[in-house]
């Protein structure tokens, strides 16, 4: 995965790779060399030359170590910030089909595994090396060699590749069900007041562990591959190195090789041996590439894309051409002037946050546009269509160290300012250190939540959404708030979605929603006049 390659530590990789085939070839060499010593009786040059390629072959097990170590922790680092940074500009649309506890798991254990996948393929290539190259030399002594070494090695690659395959399997299983508990558990916690109040730990624990024996069942396979391949591959190693010494005893005592002969050969048979020893390579490799689909999944998961476009220099005209959501709104069309103030009111479930949405391009319509100011959003820059269009939720949840990071979420603008339009100046600055007071540190109600989410929205340049962000505000709050809203606007347009018939009352003209569909567009007194509209605020 390219995400797993860091810019920085990219040189490290084929570095790594020399390493490896360095190794290899001390690996291969050093037989032959030491049984050119046995037949030499000792020669000072061989054996120095043997001590050479044995301190080289330290020395390079080493720096592999080392390089290995700093690229996985690089590449993690890197395909973590790769992963969070998409998260980030997916619509929140994209993000809803992952739970926050699995996003949370993938992000940190699977992105951990699947960053270590280059280093174990780089491993496992040359790991397959010696195992050829011996083949090569064994021929080379003598052919009889070569073949029974190839008759062992066959059985055990058989094995290993059994291994891999019911390994894979297991593994993802496992990682999957690991995901689905973190969710669960990251679910409990987020309603640990409502679980507390009504006395269903011992039920919710029960939820949240629900998925344990699956894990279990997925565990127990993977120790059953693994035990069952160990006793394979300790079966066949030993006899691929049985094969070849008993032809090469019979090829010496026919004189067809010479003692040293058959002490390379022993060491090159052992190498062959050796890779029943690669079950813990395969198995890390095996969950690199389960972890590699979890990530993926995350990171094929399609992001907004934005244009190049800025916008012109207008009062803020908002409009929406035959949008439509599936199953939620149905051709809406909608003209709404600059600087003016629009309510939408509708019955639960009338589409009122997914319109204002598709306002703030929070989501993009399944057909039809949505223009501000004459340009389509998707066509806008993202700095310019975040500078342009401010959002206010019902629910928002706060972000930054301090409460003045809260309000101005890295953008240069005038905190108290926009803290005294929503009507949260006055909280702030009872908190101990003022603006400054750690945001974890403040304590606040859900109105005072709901009036920093205001407030670090109001800087918006040209239109402002406010998605029922003031129904857990007292009536005098909201009607402070509403005088901002109809007189110190500083001409935006703004979008309320409202329950409540006073703030439709202050706007300019209610969108009345009803089952999806824009059923009329009237000023609050006008609508009045339906009894359909009065229900629709309980009325």
């Amino acid at each position: 995965m390219r995400e797993a390659i860091p810019r920085r530590g990219r040189w490290r990789l084929p570095v790594i790779g020399l390493c490896a085939l360095a190794g290899t070839g001390v690996s291969l060499a050093l037989p032959a060399v030491l049984g050119r010593v046995v037949d030499a009786l000792g020669d000072r040059s061989l054996l120095f030359l043997a001590a050479l390629l044995i301190a080289g072959g330290v020395a390079v097990d080493l720096l592999d170590v080392y390089l290995s170590a700093g690229f996985l922790a690089d590449a993690t680092a890197s395909l973590r910030r790769g992963i969070v940074s998409h998260l980030l500009a997916l619509p929140p649309s994209g993000t809803a089909r992952f739970g926050t506890g699995d996003l949370v798991a993938r992000v940190s254990g699977n992105a951990a595994e699947a960053a270590g996948a280059a280093p174990q393929i780089v491993g496992l290539i040359a790991s397959a090396v010696p195992p050829l190259g011996s083949l090569v030399l064994l021929a080379l002594i003598d052919v009889w060699l070569a073949a029974a070494f190839l008759v062992g090695v066959t059985a055990i690659v058989l094995v290993l590749r059994t291994y891999t395959r019911r390994t894979t399997e297991a593994v993802a299983g496992y990682q999957r069900v690991q995901g689905e508990i973190a969710g669960l558990l990251a679910e409990s916690l987020t309603g640990a007041r409502t679980i507390a109040a009504a006395g269903t730990a011992d039920r919710e624990r029960e939820r949240v562990l629900g998925p344990l024996p699956e894990l279990h069942r997925h565990g127990r396979l993977t120790w059953r591959v693994l035990s069952a391949t160990g006793a394979k591959a300790a079966v066949a190693g030993p006899l691929a190195l049985v094969a070849v010494l008993a032809v090469a005893g019979w090829a010496l005592s026919r004189h067809r090789i010479t003692p040293g002969e058959l002490f390379a050969a022993a060491q090159y048979a052992a190498q062959g041996a050796g890779l029943g020893g690669l079950t813990g390579l395969l198995g890390g490799l095996a969950r690199a590439r389960a972890a590699t689909g979890r990530v993926r999944e995350v990171l094929d998961a399609p992001a907004f894309e934005h244009g190049d476009a800025v916008l012109p220099a207008a009062p803020g005209r908002l409009e929406l051409r035959g949008a439509t959501v599936t199953g939620v709104l149905t051709d809406v069309d909608l003209d709404l002037p600059g600087g003016s103030l629009t309510a939408v009111a509708g019955r639960s479930g009338s589409g009122k946050s997914t319109l204002a949405a598709l306002c703030a391009r929070l989501r993009d319509p399944d057909e039809g546009a949505v223009l501000l100011d004459g340009v389509p959003l998707p066509e806008l820059t993202e700095d310019a269509l975040r500078a342009a269009i401010g959002c206010a939720f019902e629910r928002p949840v706060p972000v930054g160290a301090t409460v003045a990071e809260a309000i101005a979420c890295g953008r240069g603008i005038d905190v108290t300012a926009a803290a005294r339009a929503a009507d949260v100046h006055d909280w702030a600055t009872r908190l101990p250190e003022r603006y400054d007071t750690p945001l974890d540190e403040a304590p606040r109600s859900g109105g005072e939540t709901q009036r920093l989410g205001l407030a670090r929205a109001w800087p918006a340049g040209r239109l402002l959404v406010l998605d029922d962000a003031m129904s857990s505000v007292d009536t005098v709050t909201e009607l402070r708030i509403g005088r901002a809203l109809t007189r110190d606007h500083g001409g935006r347009t703004r979008l309320v979605v409202t329950h409540r018939a006073q703030t439709a009352a202050r706007a300019d003209r209610v969108v009345w929603l009803d089952d999806g569909r824009v059923r009329a567009v009237a000023p609050h007194a006008e609508l009045w006049a339906e009894a359909d509209y009065r229900a629709v605020f309980g009325s």
